[in-house]
């Protein structure tokens, strides 16, 4: 089936309603920030479930499970994660993206391959080496000496 333009785009996404069918979490984060990890919570986890959701029609939601079937955990969810900053906005801001980048991904339509004619140059370049084997192979036989 053939989908809008608009669900390959991920700011479609952002604005379609599924940030608020997901649900968020934030935990500690490791990495660089001192003592700042040690007491502030700034990595976020968005877990959605696609098989729930009433912003997808029911070929979106086939399509978007048959896509990333990969992703999807035992309890029938999403999970995207982000610690990259410092700052728990910025990660949840970043969360986001990422998600909608994974559900543009499930609508992208791939351009159908074209089949290309080989080059005059490695036409002759193949045919030429075809010759040559001939020739080697040709000298191997045993003459007709009378």
């Amino acid at each position: 089936m053939m989908f809008p333009p608009r669900y390959s785009n991920p700011d479609y996404w952002k604005e379609s309603g599924i940030i608020q069918e997901a649900r968020f979490q934030t935990s500690l984060s490791g990495g660089k920030g001192g003592q700042n990890v040690n007491k502030v919570s700034t990595k976020v986890e968005i877990y959605w479930s696609p098989s729930t959701s009433a912003v997808l029609s029911e070929d979106a939601r086939a399509r978007v499970l048959e896509k990333i079937s990969s992703k999807i955990d035992n309890d029938g969810e999403i999970r995207v994660t982000c610690d990259t900053s410092r700052s728990q906005l910025q990660n949840k801001k970043t969360a986001i993206d990422k998600l909608s980048i994974l559900l543009a991904f499930c609508f992208k339509e791939n351009k159908p391959r074209k089949a290309s004619k080989p080059t005059h140059a490695s036409v002759k370049k193949r045919l030429e080496s075809k010759k040559i084997q001939k020739d080697i192979k040709a000298n191997r036989r045993k003459g007709n000496y009378e």
